[in-house]
């Protein structure tokens, strides 16, 4: 941790990737490690609102992604942050930051349990899919459109522990207090 400040509860901080870039985030809570990934260019202000709600059971880590989006880049910032709360940690990805997130775990970061919001899923990710052997939920909102849909069911089935969860009324937008609490399931489940 390069430098940190306290404040509400919250500690910033800094950590560096495999190639030196600094990586900023915010960590607040305490227990599991969860580490939330937002979409593309997120920031850690991006996850605050399921952070602040997921924050009483769990230390939720909320980070700045890089602007260049080249996947080897991002895998390498959050190993630094899975290193930083201790060598394992649970994560969700939400949109991209799901896709790099299954990324991430099938290039064999420590993740148990990840969880996903809606990643565009393709084809052509398929094929690495095999090796994410952590157990993954993939949770859609029912109110989103039917090709978004579809794909979290593929995705889930994909997974060789995958498994879906649709939520309803909810769209891409999810409202964080509608999905903190499957995330507390998914994560509590034994």
């Amino acid at each position: 941790m390069d430098e940190t400040s306290g404040t509400l509860g919250r500690v910033r901080g800094r950590v560096r990737s495999a190639d030196g870039t600094p990586v900023a985030y915010e960590l607040r809570g305490e227990g599991t490690p969860v580490i939330l990934v937002s979409g593309a260019q997120g920031t850690a202000e991006s996850g605050r609102p399921l952070a602040d709600l997921l924050a009483p059971r769990y230390a939720i880590l909320t980070y700045d992604r890089r602007a260049s989006g080249v996947e080897q880049d991002e895998i390498d910032d959050l190993a630094a942050l899975i290193h930083e709360v201790g060598g394992q940690a649970f994560v969700h990805g939400v949109g991209s930051g799901g896709v790099l997130a299954l990324a991430a775990v099938a290039a064999g970061l420590p993740v148990e349990r990840l969880s996903v919001f809606e990643p565009p899923f393709s084809a052509e990710a398929a094929a690495r899919l095999g090796r994410v052997h952590a157990r993954v939920l993939v949770v859609d909102g029912g109110a989103s459109p039917s090709r978004t849909r579809r794909a979290a069911v593929a995705l889930s089935t994909a997974l060789p522990r995958g498994r879906h969860r649709t939520l309803t009324g909810q769209t891409h937008e999810v409202a964080p207090h509608v999905l903190a609490p499957v995330l507390e399931g998914f994560y509590e489940e034994e």
